[in-house]
């Protein structure tokens, strides 16, 4: 039974932030989800519970496990693969940098030959978002994150995809807001703001022009149910507060 005493308690930064991610995953049956972050995990375990019962969760190896983390299924990598290859997973991707075309960096700051900063390196991004729905968290919406053009192509964004079969991008969640690509030309697109936050933070905070629809809604507000599971059952430590305040 859902604590009220709980559920009455005013969602935080961090709870909205859940929430969008976990919508990304909504209505998109069985596929393999990829959160990689704590936000977007919380998220991935949240839809699972609620709205979106037949997502596969995975423990990054070679098991599929409940929302509890215990052992569900056993997932042999060739069938991982083919998961990916063929569009049934969907990953929820970091970000160093992301432009307006969604294409991601997480491999240099700098020209690639002579960066000035070294990153994660280019990792599975390319394969990640050619073969199956990629999203993105980025926890601190910052005009040195949210770029013109990002230094280097890790991640593949619309402008880049050459009709890739499998490739999209859902959403893009940060700690202001929801964004997609909802647009004639697939450049990025205001979907919703947080409560709090105006839309001048948002664009003070994007080095690009953001396409903003006439009215911006303000993103979903968690239901008791979900409140009570986020804070009770998924993440009672408040370890989401950890990548965004209150």
């Amino acid at each position: 039974m859902t604590d009220t005493r709980v559920a009455l308690l005013p969602p935080t930064r961090a709870e909205y932030c859940v929430i969008a991610c976990a919508e990304a995953w909504r209505d998109n049956g069985e596929v393999l989800a990829g959160p990689m972050g704590l936000i977007p995990a919380v998220g991935a375990r949240l839809a699972r519970l609620t709205f979106a019962p037949d997502l596969l969760l995975t423990d990054g190896e070679a098991l599929l496990v409940r929302p509890d983390g215990t052992t569900e299924g056993w997932l042999p990598y060739r069938k991982h693969l083919t998961l990916v290859t063929g569009g049934r997973r969907h990953v929820m991707m970091g970000a160093s940098q992301i432009d307006r075309f969604g294409n991601q960096n997480i491999s240099c700051i700098g020209d690639w030959e002579r960066p000035k900063r070294q990153l994660l390196g280019v990792r599975g991004a390319p394969v990640n978002t050619l073969n199956n729905p990629t999203s993105y968290w980025v926890p601190r919406h910052a005009r040195r994150v949210f770029v013109e053009r990002v230094d280097m192509v890790c991640g593949v964004g619309y402008d880049h995809a050459d009709g890739a079969r499998h490739h999209r991008i859902p959403r893009v969640v940060s700690n202001l807001g929801v964004f997609d690509f909802a647009t004639p030309d697939h450049s990025m697109r205001l979907a919703s703001l947080h409560p709090g936050v105006t839309l001048q933070q948002v664009r003070e905070a994007t080095s690009f022009e953001l396409t903003v629809p006439d009215e911006v809604p303000a993103t979903r507000e968690p239901t008791p149910e979900e409140l009570h599971l986020i804070r009770e059952v998924i993440d009672p430590g408040n370890t989401r507060a950890r990548e965004v305040g209150s």
